[in-house]
């Protein structure tokens, strides 16, 4: 039992997506990637730290790539990852919440 209190703490610290989506204030989250504002207007609660990665990177796009921008993507790519294994244990929690409030808001 201790073991898998601690992979799921684990799983949870690693993925920050999931973290700031699982009962964000006001129910609405601000996604930006570089200053650019996403093109999502809102995200599912089940699911949500995927969902979120995936809204980081759905924006306008700045025009120019640089070495800081490819680790940022590498980054999302795992968090995206660690975010689908606790979203995945979160599951009871967030179909129960998508149920009675809907869906996030984007700012």
């Amino acid at each position: 039992m201790k073991a898998i209190i601690v992979v799921i703490s684990l799983m949870l610290c690693c993925s920050c997506a999931t973290m700031r989506t699982i009962d964000p204030p006001g129910d609405h989250v601000n996604i930006s990637y570089f200053g650019y504002d996403s093109y999502c207007k809102d995200i599912p609660r089940v699911y949500s730290g995927v969902s979120h990665n995936f809204c980081v990177l759905y924006g306008k796009p700045n025009g120019y790539t640089s070495n800081f921008q490819k680790a940022h993507f590498t980054y999302l790519l795992v968090d995206s990852v660690a975010s689908a294994a606790a979203d995945t244990l979160m599951l009871p929690y967030t179909l129960t919440t998508q149920a009675s409030k809907g869906n996030i808001k984007v700012n």
